[in-house]
């Protein structure tokens, strides 16, 4: 598809649609917009437009729908994946003044808000009504909830509570001819045709632009224990992970860090926390509930669990500082070991129990090309994340033999029944694996999906395929 530039009178155009005060059109003013938090991946727009109701957006659609415009929608650029670059140029759609929570339906549980939320935004606001929003991805204190359903982002709650996929019941959504559908009902059952809502979830805003998303909440428990379990290898602490549900324990979060990541927190954040020599895996466990003898009953299963998986040590937190001290451990991780060295990460996923196989194939993989990896992640869902480190690799190989040894780990990912991503999106750093997990009649039948939303192409061309 040959795209057309922005030329002075489609400036103008645009700018009738959402005002000057809400354009941005020169490298200064647009330079924020030019990347997200994958790697060092840097594309201009033209133009940005923030447009302030649905009917802009549709405006703005239809005029670059009938001038042949590429259009990328953006949400607040947390993302990993280069969903949110303008790779083709064109407009920006920048949804940061859709940020409304509509509405808290305390008697249905449900909520309708705007794309350009933040995540931990709303879920302070429910949970002051005693109600839970489970999906808290690490970003969760800048990420906009618009971009997590794009990219079907997740969090370490997903364990128990399940995937966003679970909680967005329906969404006003402009296509990129202009038209504005909901997609489907605010109701708990949905048999009334093709699911449109699904299907737009992970769609990375190819194939239309969410306006409202209306989400289910659940009761918010009022107990938790946490637990940090520590392991003289990879393998025993990942082996443990599936075990822990074969004993009947469903954790609220259940995540993995290697003993490096770590370090890095420690040296990055100042902390103090005592890391005991030789231990070099770790499981960070949360059980949660209303009742404190069915948590500490499941804590005692977890920890015949972890004693059974050669577990070292086991730090149950006791005050709510050290349970945030834990916590912000992880959530600060993929920062830490972003500011320590060069890296590439990969969101791996895998069945739980291939966990083990799959952390020392990528170790193995690791010392035949010569790169390090620091890995940490949601292992209760068999979703790894996989820093790769430069360390002492040349230059010459991390440009032209890096390639290689990811797709061995992509590979090995496949084997064990896994994927290329468990929630950061494919957009532009992934796309070139997918022929790895799927057919041509996969991508013919995405391809063809595609044209019918999008027959000119022009919203976020270039990403997934």
């Amino acid at each position: 598809m040959a795209f057309n530039k922005i030329n002075a009178e489609s400036l103008a155009a645009i700018t009738a649609i959402v005002g000057s005060d809400a354009v941005l059109s020169t490298p200064a003013t647009i330079a924020g917009y030019s990347h997200d938090e994958t790697e060092d991946l840097v594309y201009y727009p033209e133009v940005v437009a923030k447009p302030k109701d649905t009917q802009e957006v549709a405006a703005l659609m239809r005029f670059c729908n009938q001038n042949l415009i590429p259009v990328t929608p953006r949400g607040a650029g947390t993302g990993l994946a280069g969903g949110a670059l303008a790779i083709n140029g064109g407009l920006m759609i920048s949804m940061e003044r859709f940020n409304q929570i509509l509405d808290i339906d305390e008697m249905n549980l449900q909520a309708t808000v705007e794309p350009g939320v933040i995540t931990e935004i709303f879920i302070n606001a429910v949970a002051e009504k005693g109600l839970l929003y489970p999906v808290d991805p690490a970003s969760k204190g800048s990420c906009f909830i618009g971009g997590n359903v794009a990219n079907c982002s997740g969090g370490p709650r997903v364990v128990k509570y399940g995937t966003i996929r679970e909680y967005v019941l329906n969404m006003e959504a402009v296509l990129p001819t202009g038209e504005v559908i909901w997609t489907g009902a605010n109701t708990l059952k949905y048999a009334s045709g093709y699911n449109l809502t699904q299907l737009l979830i992970g769609s990375e805003g190819t194939l239309a632009i969410v306006t409202k998303i209306v989400v289910k909440l659940i009761p918010k428990p009022t107990l938790d224990a946490l637990m940090l379990a520590s392991f003289n290898c990879n393998e025993d602490a990942c082996a443990a992970v599936s075990a822990i549900f074969r004993a009947g324990v469903v954790p609220s979060a259940l995540e993995f860090m290697e003993r490096k990541g770590i370090e890095w927190v420690i040296e990055h954040d100042g902390l103090t926390f005592d890391l005991q020599d030789g231990a070099e895996a770790f499981l960070l466990i949360e059980a949660d509930g209303t009742n404190q003898d069915v948590i500490f009953a499941d804590c005692e299963k977890i920890n015949e669990v972890l004693e059974a998986h050669n577990c070292r040590d086991v730090l149950f937190a006791d005050t709510s500082a050290q349970k945030e001290e834990i916590w912000r451990i992880r959530r600060t991780m993929a920062v830490s070991v972003k500011s320590n060295s060069i890296y590439k990460e990969e969101d791996t996923v895998v069945p739980r129990a291939a966990l083990p196989k799959l952390i020392n194939g990528i170790k193995e993989i690791g010392s035949r090309y010569g790169f390090a990896s620091v890995c940490y992640g949601h292992c209760g869902d068999g979703n790894l994340h996989v820093n790769i480190i430069k360390a002492g690799m040349s230059d010459e190989d991390w440009n032209n033999k890096l390639k290689a040894g990811i797709t061995e780990i992509f590979e090995l990912t496949v084997s064990l029944g896994g994927t290329i991503s468990g929630e950061h999106g494919i957009g532009v750093v992934q796309k070139e694996f997918m022929s790895l997990k799927y057919t041509p009649i996969h991508f013919a039948l995405w391809k063809g999906i595609k044209a019918v939303f999008d027959p000119n192409g022009i919203l976020n061309p270039g990403k997934i395929f």
